[in-house]
C-alpha cells in the first residue's frame, strides 16, 4: 500500500453538489492525471466519472465500462474510464495494458482502484466515497505524489 501525502474530507449533500465537484476537479486535471474512484456499489462512481467528463470538456455520454472494462473518450484531452471491479488483480492490468493509459496522452478514471492497488502508476488521486443518503455522499481525498498533492489544494 502507498503511502498517502495528504489527505482531505467533504460532504457533499446532494446530487448537485456531487456534479459541481466533479466538473471541478475535471477542469484541473492534466495530461497523465490519475483519479482512483472507491465506494460500494451505487455510491455515485460513475455519476461522478461524468461530471469529470464535462469539465474536460469532454462532448460525448458517458458510461460505466463495467463489461468493458475501458471507455474512451476523446476532447481536447482525452478521458479513460476503467471499471476493474470484474478484473482478477495484477496479471489482468499488465496484459491489458493499464500501464499505457497511465503513462499516456489523457487522464484516466479508474472505478473500483483499491481491487488493483499494488498496480496503480506512482502519482494518484484516491477518492472514497461513501453514501450517507439517498444523496448525500462523504469523499475522502487522498494524494498519492506531489501532482496529486497538487489537485488537492487546488479543490480546497
Amino acid at each position: 500500500m502507498k503511502n498517502f501525502e495528504g489527505r482531505m474530507e467533504l460532504i457533499l449533500n446532494n446530487l448537485e453538489e456531487t456534479k459541481k465537484f466533479g466538473e471541478k476537479l475535471g477542469s484541473l486535471l492534466k495530461k497523465g492525471d490519475v483519479v482512483c474512484l472507491n465506494g460500494d456499489l451505487a455510491a455515485g462512481k460513475t455519476t461522478l466519472t461524468k461530471s469529470i467528463g464535462i469539465g474536460m470538456g469532454i462532448d460525448d455520454y458517458i458510461t460505466s465500462p463495467t463489461f468493458t472494462i475501458v471507455n474512451e473518450y476523446y476532447g481536447k484531452l482525452n478521458l479513460y474510464h476503467f471499471d476493474t471491479y470484474r478484473l482478477e488483480g495484477d496479471n489482468d492490468v499488465y496484459y491489458l495494458g493499464f500501464d499505457e493509459y497511465f503513462y499516456g496522452d489523457g487522464v484516466c478514471v479508474v472505478e473500483w482502484a483499491d481491487r488493483i492497488s499494488s498496480s496503480l502508476p506512482e502519482c494518484y488521486l484516491e477518492l472514497n466515497i461513501t453514501q450517507l443518503d439517498e444523496n448525500k455522499r462523504k469523499i475522502e481525498i487522498n494524494a498519492v505524489g506531489d501532482r496529486a498533492k497538487e489537485l488537492m489544494e487546488d479543490l480546497r
